[in-house]
């Protein structure tokens, strides 16, 4: 029992930091698609992005899928490393528009704080948790990045996020997907990691 418990976790872990060492550093900043898929063809993926035209993303021969599982607020602990897409408001402060906790396998990965393109005044937040506390509308999380502190605000609504792991059969036509991929000197797609839809749980990055 012991050994299964011990493979099962190594494949976890697996499923994050294959890819992430596979891959030498992008000569271009990354891509990112957002749609549902129309077609997995062998390693091929065509993707109807929100804008809805096709797009193709040739995946890596070890390409790993991860899922999202629905977590609360209270889920999220000091240390955790979390990423968070956000907006500033009016109020001058950063709203999270959805909240992911990491495993452990992917702490450290993109951090810092810096524009986001999925939407006006978006801001992406990959960070340590140092702290949380309850204010009238939600709560106010308090990170660390870099040496740098940072509060945003999670307000009741906003969804928060945990990862689990995947593979290939979620990629069906019309399952939501979030891919970030390298884009080539002849302009073609690649990626070795995505998330897709599970269970109705879409990826909101």
């Amino acid at each position: 029992m012991m050994k299964m418990r011990i493979a099962a976790m190594a494949a976890f872990v697996a499923l994050f930091t294959i890819p992430a060492l596979a891959q030498t550093p992008p000569a271009n900043p990354p891509v990112r698609v957002r749609g549902t898929v129309e077609k997995l063809d062998g390693q091929t993926l065509i993707v109807k992005s929100r804008g809805g035209e096709p797009v193709t993303i040739n995946l890596a021969p070890n390409y790993t899928v991860g899922a999202l599982v629905k977590k609360t607020i209270d889920d999220i602990k000091p240390n955790d490393f979390v990423a968070s897409a956000g907006v500033k408001g009016t109020d001058g402060k950063i709203h999270a528009v959805e909240v992911r906790i990491f495993p452990e396998a992917l702490r450290g990965s993109g951090e810092g704080q810096y524009a986001w393109d999925s939407g006006p005044d978006s801001v992406m937040t990959n960070a340590t948790v140092t702290g949380t506390a309850a204010v009238s509308k939600g709560h106010v999380l308090t990170v660390t990045y870099k040496g740098t502190t940072s509060d945003y605000i999670v307000d009741p609504d906003c969804p928060v996020f945990g990862y689990t792991q995947g593979d290939a059969s979620l990629l069906k036509p019309g399952a939501a997907v979030f891919v970030v991929a390298q884009k080539g000197a002849d302009g073609s797609l690649t990626a070795a990691r995505l998330t897709a839809e599970k269970d109705g749980v879409k990826p909101p990055m």
